[in-house]
């Protein structure tokens, strides 16, 4: 009896010293998404890394804006996954990569697009998402008047004006485009697109932990010692693979 009313207590320990964080995040399939599998796979890897540290991760789905605010703001400890920025790490304590991220112009077949430098874009009608960075040479001509982009609400409204020829031409990162090809568009408008294979911009993506928060210079670390151990073990390699894999769409 005592032997089991010890095991007990050790356990009912154990359960009490296993740290609870509060993170924001965001639809973008298959990486995050509150209906996919895991929650995507980089919510997979960022809660098995902090499991690795005893951390349970509590997840909560806002809009984009709000996710940030609400982890500048230290109302979140944080939020998953973002770009690395000089301004951010004012206000975010940032991850090691958690995935990496590379974005390509999809367009359709029928409509060849052939370009090396930003300048070779001046003449496209081109589409973007509301809020999203293409990189500094895209945006800098994007401010300047220089490029036409049409900034949109949705990723997959740019598909559709592709397929439609409202827009010639539309940057996304391959493995999300994908997926929302597989999942939302037909056989027959899937045959019609194809992508140019030089990257608008290719970049890691990481977990943010505010600094307004107590404890999170220490959390920060352990996160990425847990990242760490998950690399090393090679799954996070395979949970990637797993999400690419099955998606396919020849240039």
């Amino acid at each position: 009896m005592r032997v089991l009313l010890l095991a007990l207590c050790l356990l009912c320990h154990g359960l009490a010293a296993a740290q609870e964080v509060r993170l924001t995040n965001g639809e973008w399939a298959p990486y995050l998404g509150a209906r996919l599998p895991h929650q995507g796979v980089a919510s997979r890897i960022i809660q098995e890394a902090f499991a690795l540290e005893d951390v349970q991760v509590r997840w909560e789905f806002y809009p984009w804006a709000r996710s940030l605010h609400l982890a500048e703001r230290g109302e979140r400890s944080g939020t998953a996954v973002w770009l690395r920025s000089a301004e951010r790490e004012k206000t975010f304590f940032i991850s090691d990569p958690v995935i990496e991220s590379s974005y390509y112009f999809f367009h359709r077949k029928d409509r060849p697009l052939d370009w090396q430098r930003v300048a070779d874009l001046v003449d496209l009608r081109l589409g973007g998402a509301t809020g999203y960075d293409y990189g500094a040479a895209f945006q800098g001509a994007e401010r300047a008047g220089q490029l036409h982009v049409q900034r949109l609400t949705n990723e997959e409204q740019g598909l559709r004006m592709v397929l439609a020829g409202r827009i010639d031409a539309f940057p996304m990162d391959k493995v999300v485009a994908f997926a929302l090809l597989n999942d939302n568009l037909g056989s027959a408008e899937r045959a019609q697109l194809t992508f140019h294979p030089l990257p608008v911009r290719s970049d890691s993506l990481h977990l943010m932990l505010s600094r307004k928060v107590p404890g999170n210079a220490e959390l920060i670390e352990r996160f990425n010692k847990g990242l760490a151990e998950l690399r090393d073990s090679g799954k996070m390699a395979q949970y990637l693979m797993d999400v690419q894999q099955p998606l396919s769409l020849a240039p």
